[in-house]
């Protein structure tokens, strides 16, 4: 069995989203979904931000900021939910201004996600 004080420990609201997942077995196949489908959505919003393609790039942080709600990553929703109103509202200079912290707790919650399952590279 997996060591949940990896999650808890490190300000991950298990209780939260287990509310909406229901158990720990899919919740475990949700954080691996997680992880393989931001291995294409990060390069992708780097690219949108680049072309100044509010309309994707707020498609994309929607469906982060979605998936830190469900497994109980508080702090990455709140980025990507910023992220996603400026985006929306075509504010390139406020996503630019905070895209590197939205990088920063993606990358945190991918590292601490592969402790977690044991799938450190």
């Amino acid at each position: 069995m997996k060591d949940v004080s990896i999650l808890t420990n490190n300000g991950v609201d298990l209780n939260k989203s287990l509310e909406y997942l229901g158990d720990l077995s899919f919740y475990d196949e949700t954080l691996e979904t997680f992880l393989e489908e931001n291995k294409e959505r990060v390069p992708k919003i780097e690219k949108y931000l680049k072309d100044q393609n509010m309309e994707d790039y707020a498609i994309l942080v929607h469906a982060i900021k979605s998936d830190a709600r469900y497994l109980g990553f508080s702090s990455l929703f709140d980025i990507a939910y910023a992220h996603e109103m400026a985006s929306k509202a075509n504010n390139i200079d406020e996503v630019k201004k905070e895209f590197e912290k939205l990088i920063k707790e993606i990358d945190k919650y991918t590292d601490l996600a592969n402790k977690y399952l044991g799938t450190e590279e």
